[in-house]
């Protein structure tokens, strides 16, 4: 409506101007809205060589290999020839699946397929999703709700050695930096609430460690290196966030914490049901020097859309249910969803969260299909012939064609019983 209004006064000062006895003819330049180029859809080929052939075994960073790496895409501007080092990554995708994903550090800063200049970048191997597309939906989706710093998507065919490896997703690393987590070097902070990452099962990391009041497991990722005095200084601002929510208050947290992203981080999170909120793990957060607290970027959603655990070293089922929820139908109780911790629940006994909570799934909810799904269609389009390619490369028991139609099916099925259960939550008691 803006836009109509402001048009509008265009329209009537050029009329006032035409009409005075000094007529002035002026010529409105409206520039085109901005499309997305094509290109960004389409599979470019990446080609990595590494130094003597020597295979990569490990994802500990003594272990990185140097590289070359050549990039031939459909956009000319974005080939690439460079040098770099190359290991693995991850946790349970390195550890349990044939294709490994990967972490390429360039010796360069560099810019990647449309991609802002950076060093360090990730090859995402996908193999647990017979779609391809649950990272990239879920990247999408935080994009379109405009939570800050959501990594982008960009499908590449990789050849690692003279071999064909198959159909990878490159996307930006998690990290603080000018053209990533933009936060202050010396004062901003970048944290993860992640089991894996945290003093439970990595005692030794030495940037980690039990948050004060919920007890999740927190490492630091920015300040990089950590000192003592600076992780107890990230320990104890978290711990006035936590003990804001703990108290339910929505003013107080309101002055910690940005709430909108908040609410849209859990929204994406109940949407594809990324039960790995329950843990927690890859919940990233980040703070800017005198700033609120801000969910995000978001990350690692191969194990939502009703993934089964029961089968999760070697299956790649998906799909069965839609009715399963990580929140529940009363949040703030606990009731009907995971045993999340009550970090993320303990807002919806404050009454104005819930309202703001259901105002903003009826703003987005009808954007799901129309607008997150149809753009991760896009991609989808762009890669079919890869996908072939990698089928045959990384033969598993589900057909691709078949699993992106469930998981469209299961999306629209979701996003109905979801309508149901957010206007139904309880309305808070505080």
């Amino acid at each position: 409506m803006k836009i109509v209004r402001l048009l509008g006064i265009i329209f009537l000062s050029l009329l006032q101007i035409n009409c005075s006895d000094n007529s002035v003819t002026v010529e409105l330049d409206i520039p085109e809205p901005e499309v997305p180029s094509s290109s960004i859809y389409q599979v470019a080929q990446l080609t990595i060589t590494t130094e003597n052939g020597a295979p990569i075994v490990s994802k500990d960073k003594k272990d990185y290999v140097n590289c070359t790496l050549t990039i031939d895409s459909e956009k000319e501007e974005w080939d690439y020839t460079g040098t770099g080092r190359i290991r693995g990554r991850g946790n349970s995708t390195w550890l349990w699946y044939p294709k490994k994903p990967y972490r390429i550090k360039l010796d360069k800063k560099s810019e990647i397929l449309g991609l802002a200049t950076e060093k360090d970048w990730v090859l995402l191997a996908n193999y647990r999703d017979p779609t391809q597309m649950m990272n990239t939906f879920a990247f999408i989706a935080g994009e379109k709700f405009g939570l800050p710093y959501t990594n982008h998507s960009r499908y590449v065919e990789v050849t690692l050695n003279g071999e064909y490896i198959g159909l990878y997703q490159l996307t930006e690393q998690v990290e603080q930096g000018s053209s990533r987590v933009a936060v202050d070097d010396e004062q901003g902070m970048l944290i993860s609430l992640d089991a894996d990452d945290g003093p439970g099962l990595n005692p030794d990391g030495g940037d980690n460690f039990w948050s004060t009041v919920y007890r999740m497991p927190v490492c630091v990722k920015h300040p990089e290196d950590a000192t003592t005095a600076q992780l107890k200084a990230v320990q104890d601002d978290f711990a006035r966030l936590e003990q804001s929510i703990r108290e339910s208050n929505y003013e107080a947290t309101a002055q910690l914490m940005n709430i909108t992203s908040f609410i849209d981080y859990m929204l994406v999170q109940e949407l594809v049901y990324n039960v790995e909120v329950d843990a927690p793990r890859s919940i990233y957060m980040h703070k800017e020097k005198n700033g609120l607290w801000t969910m995000g970027p978001l990350w690692d959603f191969d194990a939502g859309f009703d993934f089964d655990w029961g089968t999760m070293y070697t299956g790649h089922n998906y799909f069965a249910g839609y009715r399963e929820l990580v929140l529940g139908t009363d949040p703030a109780n606990h009731v009907g969803g995971y045993r999340v911790p009550s970090y993320f629940t303990d807002l919806f006994k404050s009454k104005r969260f819930v309202n703001e909570y259901k105002a903003r799934w009826q703003e987005i909810k009808d954007k799901v299909m129309a607008e997150f799904w149809e753009e991760t269609n896009m991609f989808v389009e762009g890669c079919s012939e890869a996908m072939k390619r990698n089928a045959e490369r990384w033969p598993i028991d589900k057909d691709y064609q078949t699993e992106i139609a469930r998981m469209k099916q299961w999306l629209q099925q979701r996003i109905g019983y979801l309508d149901t259960v957010i206007k139904n939550y309880p309305s808070g008691t505080k």
